[in-house]
């Protein structure tokens, strides 16, 4: 069921800078940071920010409120390629209200769906969002 439950819908003018943003030609680390706007259900645009390191990233999240990152990270094989993944980041920090948490949670798949991400990973603690945590994740895709 909570694969078709939907709680928020996404904003329009999101998805358009979201499918901007997947097809964007820069070679540098970037970032769409977004949240729920609680009065509307509605998932919206929080923060962007280029040139963004996965600890800078970190930095912009708040330690007590979920939010939803779509992150373009220039990742290093160990061959010597590079490679440019998006990334769907799901920070959902302990200690949110239960409210909050649920729709949230009710909210990531729709937003996974519209985004059309398949690099999903979940972070509990914002400390925990590292760059070796992050190239972790990314090396069972590779």
């Amino acid at each position: 069921m909570s694969e078709t439950l939907v709680v928020c819908e996404v904003d329009k003018d999101l998805v358009k800078r979201l499918k901007a943003f997947r097809f964007r030609k820069a070679t540098n680390n970037a970032a769409i940071i977004m949240k729920i706007d609680m009065d509307n259900h509605l998932v919206v645009l929080d923060e962007e920010h280029e040139d963004i390191s996965p600890d800078d990233l970190r930095d912009e999240l708040p330690e007590c409120q979920p939010r939803f990152v779509v992150y373009s990270y220039k990742y290093h094989h160990d061959d010597g390629r590079v490679s440019y993944p998006l990334c769907f980041i799901f920070s959902s920090p302990q200690g949110c209200t239960p409210k909050m948490q649920m729709m949230y949670a009710g909210s990531k798949n729709k937003l996974v769906r519209t985004t059309e991400m398949c690099k999903v990973f979940e972070v509990r603690n914002t400390e925990d969002l590292t760059e070796e945590w992050l190239r972790g994740k990314l090396g069972c895709f590779h």
